[in-house]
């Protein structure tokens, strides 16, 4: 079974085709265009090119196209997207405008490319399914909260392939199959004893930090929305609420306006006033930038203030993961965050650290009690496998 999975922004389309058969799976192909302004002609030439490589003989090899769908009202998990679906997703487009618009543009014009095929999504807030509910509640009125005024948590594909992986990495492979298994038997399945705790720290463009007990979300930093939690590269992420209003009043400033510079103008992006890539933050930095060196330690700090959470929360943990951009690139942050960690279990290995780059490996010392861990996500891989076991337990009509 041959499943594509297509990675949707607002000028880009990148994808993977993976094949699924005989117990096992396998990346055929990997492609992308940036700078799309007709989708439809983008998605014709992806199937152009799964076609010219020899990855499918035609478009009818396809088994399913399957999304990484962030949020929609009143549905998550592993779903096909029909119009219903879509619908729902519309319906969030305020909360998620960087991320909800194109993707149900770009479904729409998948499904009129390839009529009848399955297009599935799993959304971003499936993970986060059974999370206790005082971690998912704010404190306002009810009909705030029936409106869908709460915590939602989004990275949900990467924080699951992290319970995935590191409870395969920790020598738990009970606690592997029920991270494997949890959309469809509703994270039912028990565990050994005792427990597996694990810190999943998410550092890109857009960042979170998720604990993990046995394979299952207690919490995500991210909130009703993607904008939400740590800073991101431009976006504001956690904000009292009523500075909002507070600077609308005071300046004049639309509401509009607002919402633009909260999305595009503020996160480190604003912090530093030089670029919104760690990258040129850090070399800026180097070079004496104050304002630099202020919008890495706001995001050190915060990452902190999220770790020391949930690591109480969790009541200690086995190990800590980085994943992502950051997180598996930036040794100098991965250093940083772990700093002053001795007395609760956890020894960076400075060696180790400053030598690893994307790939998978312990960064903590052979004797520390918590584990330090890098692994490189795979959002990808999580999709195209929660679609296929949603067509095995409900297989396609046509």
């Amino acid at each position: 079974m041959k499943i594509l999975v297509a990675n949707l922004g607002s000028t880009s389309l990148k994808w993977r085709l993976f094949e699924f058969a005989a117990g096992q799976e396998r990346l055929l192909h990997k492609g992308g265009f940036e700078r799309v302004t007709d989708y439809t002609q983008a998605i014709e030439g992806c199937l152009a090119q799964l076609v010219s490589s020899g990855a499918i003989a035609q478009e009818s090899d396809l088994a399913a196209v399957g999304f990484k769908t962030v949020l929609a009202r009143g549905l998550t998990g592993c779903v096909r997207l029909d119009e219903a679906a879509l619908a729902a997703m519309e319906a969030c487009n305020q909360i998620a405008p960087a991320h909800n618009p194109p993707y149900v543009n770009g479904i729409r014009r998948f499904a009129e490319k390839l009529p009848g095929k399955p297009l599935v999504g799993l959304f971003e807030t499936a993970f986060f399914q059974w999370a206790p509910e005082a971690a998912m509640r704010y404190a306002v009125p009810e009909n705030w909260h029936t409106a869908g005024v709460r915590r939602w948590g989004y990275h949900g594909a990467s924080h699951k392939f992290i319970a995935e992986r590191s409870a395969e990495l920790l020598g738990r492979p009970d606690v592997a199959r029920r991270a494997q298994n949890l959309y469809l038997d509703a994270g039912a399945t028990p565990v050994d004893s005792p427990d597996l705790r694990v810190i999943s720290c998410h550092l890109g463009g857009s960042s979170s930090i998720t604990g993990i007990r046995n394979g299952v979300a207690v919490g995500n930093s991210l909130g009703l929305s993607p904008q939400s939690g740590l800073p991101h590269n431009n976006r504001v992420g956690d904000l009292d609420p009523f500075a909002l209003p507070f600077l609308m009043r005071a300046t004049g400033l639309s509401l509009d306006e607002a919402e633009r510079q909260m999305c595009r103008d503020s996160g480190l992006k604003g912090l530093s006033g030089v670029s919104n890539d760690v990258r040129d933050i850090l070399a800026a930095a180097a070079q004496g930038h104050p304002r630099a060196r202020l919008a890495l330690d706001v995001f050190i700090h915060e990452i902190r203030r999220w770790l020391g959470a949930y690591w109480v929360q969790l009541g200690g943990v086995e190990a800590v993961v980085f994943t992502a951009g950051i997180g598996e690139n930036q040794t100098e942050l991965r250093a940083a965050i772990c700093a002053g960690l001795e007395d609760l279990g956890l020894t960076l290995d400075p060696d180790r650290n400053g030598s690893v780059k994307a790939t998978e490996a312990v960064i903590s010392r052979p004797d520390s009690r918590v584990q330090a861990l890098v692994i490189p996500t795979n959002e990808e891989l999580v999709v195209a496998r929660e679609t296929y076991r949603l067509l095995q337990a409900q297989p396609a009509s046509t």
